[in-house]
């Protein structure tokens, strides 16, 4: 036992020698990706890293808002430099900074940056697969420079405007000038942390969300080639536990990230709808700033949820489609149960008619998992019992990603939407009697 067991700790530091000589591009990426959280203090690896990431949390999303909002309030100001919605600005920002810091800390203590991103689990997965993620890794970086920075920009042109504009009527320490350049800078940088681990923990929920996207694409192969039952559950129930352990992971952030940028807006709406307050672009531009991330951050969670469980769910559908294309396949000849057939004979495939533009039009959207195309049947056809007990079990087991319970697919989504349309019309009735 104890040879094994030395044969065994041998073997796997073998594999380790390999990887280090042999980099994969999708460890290339991850090593491109902790650079990256290494720059922004986000790198929690050790002990020492990890003091440093938190004392600068505390710093850019607590201690700066603070001294922002009472020492920069400017009462005294004109109407262009008063800053009436700071308040729900800074609280905001703030809260789902914490949120997104807790979240990105629990998962690096909790599991790793290697294991958080499922990076361990693409041993055994195809070539596409893993190409495709990487690809996905690469992409996540640029896209959180396009969700981020455009609002960070206009940010900077607000707040330099404020600055030099404000003139004397600026709080400032010592010097004006030095004074105004360190505060403006402060708020700045306060401004692009928070924004950014927001949306960072949004991303990588997108990402994980995309491996199992790619995963049920490669998937949905096994129905176009002679495979056994076997085979296809146990790959189908990998899936389902790897949804099941992202929604477990992001189930406290989905939530709370829903909850706090419902309570920011409902909050924005009835302070710039109460009678008297004016509202431009110089008292309400960082208010709408602030929104639009919030706004954008949400939505590309509930997006990513809901889209890797729609393509779960056309499993279903598509196993349905493969059973009925065997079954017609099968009753040729009789109208018994079908036996399996034992000839060598090339895939049959029933065409649908596609002479219509119309229906052109409407298959552009078509992917492997969804799509009106009918599956070629081989000659060593899965016995029709087994097939039925196959498509009983993708009926009666739907994948997706689920909030404490919850499925998060269209239905929610359209669900929460009414929600938030009650409320908002009800909140407008409250304070400018719509």
């Amino acid at each position: 036992m104890e040879d094994q067991r030395h044969d065994y700790s041998r073997n796997n530091n073998n594999n380790r020698n390999k990887e280090a000589l042999y980099p994969t591009p999708e460890g290339l990426e991850l090593k491109s990706f902790k650079s990256f959280l290494t720059w922004v203090c986000l790198d929690q690896s050790n002990k020492w890293r990890a003091g440093l990431s938190a004392s600068i949390f505390f710093v850019l999303a607590i201690g700066v808002p603070i001294v922002s909002h009472f020492v920069f309030s400017c009462s005294g100001c004109d109407a262009k430099h008063m800053r009436p919605y700071d308040g729900i600005v800074q609280l905001s920002l703030s809260f789902v900074a914490a949120l997104s810091f807790y979240s990105l800390s629990s998962f690096a203590h909790t599991y790793g940056l290697r294991r958080f991103l499922f990076l361990d689990k693409l041993g055994d997965a195809s070539e596409k697969v893993r190409q495709g993620y990487t690809q996905q890794l690469r992409l996540s970086l640029k896209l959180l420079s396009a969700f981020v920075l455009p609002c960070f920009l206009a940010d900077s042109v607000y707040k330099i405007w404020w600055f030099i504009s404000g003139g004397t009527n600026t709080p400032y320490f010592v010097n004006l000038y030095a004074s105004d350049i360190v505060s403006c800078t402060l708020q700045l940088i306060s401004w692009l942390y928070r924004t950014s681990i927001f949306i960072l923990v949004c991303i990588l929920f997108r990402l994980i969300c995309y491996l199992q996207i790619l995963r049920l694409e490669d998937f949905a192969q096994v129905f176009e080639k002679e495979s056994d039952v076997g085979s296809i559950l146990i790959e189908h129930l990998t899936i389902r536990r790897n949804l099941r352990i992202i929604s477990h992971r992001f189930r406290v952030f989905v939530l709370l990230a829903l909850v706090l940028v419902t309570i920011s807006q409902f909050a924005s709406l009835v302070v710039t709808t109460k009678s008297g307050d004016v509202v431009n672009i110089y008292t309400a531009g960082e208010l709408a700033l602030c929104s639009i991330t919030l706004v954008t951050g949400l939505f590309i969670c509930l997006r990513s949820a809901t889209k890797i469980t729609h393509k779960a769910q056309a499993v279903t559908c598509l196993a349905t489609k493969w059973h009925v294309c065997a079954t017609i396949n099968s009753f040729n000849e009789s109208d018994g149960d079908s036996p399996r057939f034992h000839g060598v004979s090339s895939p049959r495939m029933y065409p649908v008619n596609g002479n219509s533009a119309s229906d052109n039009e409407e298959a552009d959207g078509d992917d492997v998992l969804d799509n009106t195309k009918m599956v070629p049947i081989f000659a060593h056809t899965i016995s029709y019992q087994k097939r039925q007990a196959l498509v009983t079990y993708f009926a009666n087991n739907r994948a997706g990603i689920t909030v404490f319970g919850f499925m998060l697919d269209r239905t929610w989504l359209h669900t929460i939407f009414v929600i938030q349309l009650s409320l908002t019309l009800w909140l407008l009735n409250k304070t400018v009697g719509m």
